[in-house]
């Protein structure tokens, strides 16, 4: 029946209580994260002479929050509850992990030690956190995917943060896809970042440009990547406001060997060539065969709308101009190769 003009149902009236409940607790919410995002932090940054956990470092300074540098082995689980303890720290940021030197081949051949450190002292640290209630990013990796009949390469289609890893090709990404999977009980306080490729503004031996320009020759391949300048301070982001889930951690789209070096080529060394050959050529000379994946990023740009994460191409462009204006200031020039 109606009820009388002017007038509402006991139901109506009661949903519109509940709209406006909602409503508040949204906002309150909202004024939650905009306050834990703006107060001061105090980081423990485990992975401290890691190539990201440096960055990071410098970064966390210049934005005027205090970092402190954790001491601990994340395996050693009574030195890391006595050191988060005495640090109080309001934020956790774990960048360490073993990726094997000069590349993951080394895993192939010490696996004890890649276990101990990717798999247990991830898995510790997450836990602590846990039972702690206090908010950890790990910057993982997404090198647990390779091209399939459902995301093919130049598709456009990407492999998404609900889709589990389907690449074992190294021992590597083997135990990180299993790590992965036994993190996404922890996802109450934790963030987990699946970092492809990364990409830095200098030539750091651990930035994927210099790699693959050191090489003999090349694959071919699209690949979705991470450039640091671009997603590290979203990183940052995505901890102070608690973002906790799996996120993939790239820049929108995939590009290719070829493209990169070509960038390089127009902007840092004009007289640089390179070579290509096959995954299956590349595959005989290797321990271990190389991911090749495309990550839908959509999750990442949606959670922060207030952040730029351009377009890979774009951001590769940007990438190289910065890294210009570096080496110019260092006086760098390129050294040329053998032929």
């Amino acid at each position: 029946p109606l009820a009388p003009l002017g007038q509402t149902t006991t139901a109506s009236s009661s949903a519109l209580l509940l709209k406006k409940k909602s409503s508040q607790e949204e906002m309150a919410a909202q004024e939650d994260t905009s306050a834990a995002s703006s107060s001061k932090q105090r980081y423990l940054l485990y992975g401290k002479n890691g190539w990201i956990g440096g960055i990071l470092i410098e970064l966390i300074k210049s934005q005027g929050d205090e970092v402190v540098l954790g001491e601990s082995r994340l395996e050693n689980r009574e030195s890391v509850i006595r050191e988060i303890e005495a640090v109080k720290p309001t934020r956790i940021l774990n960048a360490a992990g073993v990726t094997g030197r000069p590349n993951v081949d080394w895993c192939e051949s010490n696996r004890q030690t890649v276990i101990r450190t990717n798999v247990i002292g991830c898995l510790n640290l997450a836990d602590i956190c846990w039972q702690k209630k206090i908010h950890c990013t790990l910057y993982a990796t997404g090198c647990i995917f390779e091209y399939d009949d459902d995301h093919q390469m130049y598709s456009g289609k990407g492999f998404t943060e609900e889709d589990r890893g389907n690449f074992d090709g190294s021992y590597y990404s083997k135990t990180k896809a299993w790590v992965e999977e036994m993190l996404r009980e922890y996802l109450d306080y934790l963030t987990v970042l699946r970092v492809r490729m990364p990409i830095s503004d200098d030539l750091s031996a651990r930035n994927f440009v210099t790699k693959i320009t050191k090489y003999a020759k090349v694959v071919n391949i699209p690949n979705s990547m991470t450039v640091l300048s671009d997603l590290l301070p979203a990183s940052l982001e995505l901890s102070k406001r608690q973002l906790a889930g799996v996120y993939n951690f790239c820049n929108p789209g995939a590009i290719s060997h070829n493209e990169i070096l070509d960038m390089y080529t127009e902007y840092i060394d004009p007289s640089f060539t390179y070579k290509n050959f096959t995954v299956e050529e590349q595959d005989k000379i290797l321990k271990a065969r190389r991911s090749n994946n495309e990550l839908d990023c959509s999750k990442l740009v949606d959670a922060l709308p207030d952040v730029r994460v351009p377009e890979i191409h774009d951001a590769m462009k940007e990438c190289f101009q910065r890294m210009k204006l570096n080496l110019d200031k260092q006086g760098w020039k390129p050294t040329p190769r053998a032929p």
